[in-house]
């Protein structure tokens, strides 16, 4: 397998989610009182690490008031859970190893950690963030193994949301150069990434790359291929990674706010940059924009 044909780091796990269990109304309660289930432990965006694995706990180790959901099952059978409180809670001391966050640690697990840690992180953080409902108000009840909520109010069935957004790593006209941008929110950090922005009402994914990247860099694109996609919970994104070509080099400018600088990109400046050597700081290992940026060097 070549670098071109690994997918995004966040996307390569192959996890048993036993979606047909969720409606077991016992399920979730069975699973929380047996001592065999795994838990995923969250406070707020992060998970016990222990030697480069996630540290899985027993039901009876997680912390109180947390908010509870069926994962699935591991390879041996067992219930997977997730037992997440939220970033403001009094930080709980972990059973095992030191609290690290999906960003930092992601790319770095084992890929089906990395996906249960996606997974765990997607659905704790709609339970904590999304506990009343839109339509009346009312206090929700969770149901479906933690999958789903329903409003004993007004009777709706509420699911987790997920927001698609796109990402796109740029190419000069003739492939030799990528186009990175400087995002304001990084402040003096040399951070250099590839473009993205969420899909609007009523818009395609082609046309969201298009506007996005000519808002933010003024660049006319052509030759756009789909690359592949990954959960990325911050909060509830789904990344749909391209590629594409400039059609003019010399368009390219900054908007000047949400985008403070543009650069054209060698092949070994990109190379230097993922080395982590040289001026500029390139995304970290477990975003796509990386897979995408590396893909691009690889050729």
């Amino acid at each position: 397998m070549t670098t071109k044909d690994i997918p995004p780091p966040l996307a390569r796990a192959v996890i048993d989610r036993a979606a047909d269990e969720r409606m077991d109304e016992e399920l979730l309660s069975s699973a929380r009182v047996d001592p065999s289930s795994r838990v995923v432990l969250l406070h707020g965006d992060r998970a016990p690490v222990h030697e480069g694995a996630l540290a899985l706990a027993a039901p009876s180790e997680a912390p109180d008031g947390a908010e509870w959901a069926f994962l699935g099952r591991d390879a041996d059978g067992r219930a997977m859970l997730v037992a997440a409180i939220s970033a403001s809670a009094e930080e709980p001391a972990p059973p095992r190893g030191q609290w690290a966050s999906l960003r930092a640690v992601g790319g770095d697990l084992p890929a089906d950690e990395a996906g249960r840690f996606v997974q765990a992180l997607s659905i704790g953080r709609w339970l904590i963030d999304a506990p009343f409902c839109p339509a009346c108000g009312a206090h929700t009840q969770v149901s479906q193994a933690g999958w789903s909520r329903v409003c004993p109010s007004c009777g709706r069935t509420h699911f987790p949301r997920t927001d698609p957004a796109v990402i796109v790593a740029v190419a000069s006209a003739d492939g030799e150069r990528l186009l990175l941008g400087r995002n304001a929110a990084w402040g003096d950090t040399p951070v250099y990434s590839t473009f993205a922005g969420f899909v609007e009402a009523g818009e395609s994914l082609e046309t969201t790359v298009h506007r996005e990247v000519a808002e933010e860099a003024g660049v006319r694109l052509d030759r756009l291929r789909y690359r592949g996609s990954q959960a990325w919970p911050y909060p509830r994104s789904l990344m749909l990674g391209f590629t594409a070509h400039a059609i003019d080099d010399d368009e390219a400018r900054p908007d000047g706010e949400e985008i403070v600088d543009v650069r054209w990109f060698s092949r070994d400046e990109v190379r230097r940059g993922l080395a982590g050597e040289g001026e500029v700081r390139l995304p970290g290992p477990a975003s796509i924009a990386r897979s995408l940026i590396t893909r691009w060097s690889s050729r």
